[in-house]
């Protein structure tokens, strides 16, 4: 049973690589799942996988890449019908 959350990531995560890396980290972890900005200023991102995988995104996902500054990560269950494919990234909403 693969485990889904969505993430919602402030701070500065804007125009600092940090949809690069989550794909590239989530793809490592073999999750799957979408990334994007929001108007907002913030980074959303919906991860899917085993449930360790998912855990080190989220602890990953703090932190970000090395010019982020990240202020929360808040963390909602879903229950998606259709699990997304691969690690992708969409446009800003």
């Amino acid at each position: 049973m693969a485990l889904q959350a969505r993430l919602a990531i402030t701070g500065r995560v804007q125009g600092v690589g940090y949809r690069d890396w989550a794909m590239a980290t989530g793809r490592r972890l073999g999750l799957s799942g979408w990334v994007r900005n929001r108007s907002d200023g913030s980074v959303e991102a919906l991860i899917v996988g085993e449930e360790t995988a998912v855990g080190t995104m989220i602890e990953a996902c703090r932190h970000g890449p090395t010019m982020a500054r990240v202020d929360a990560v808040d963390v909602e269950p879903v229950d998606l019908d259709v699990l997304p494919q691969g690690f992708t990234q969409r446009p800003t909403a």
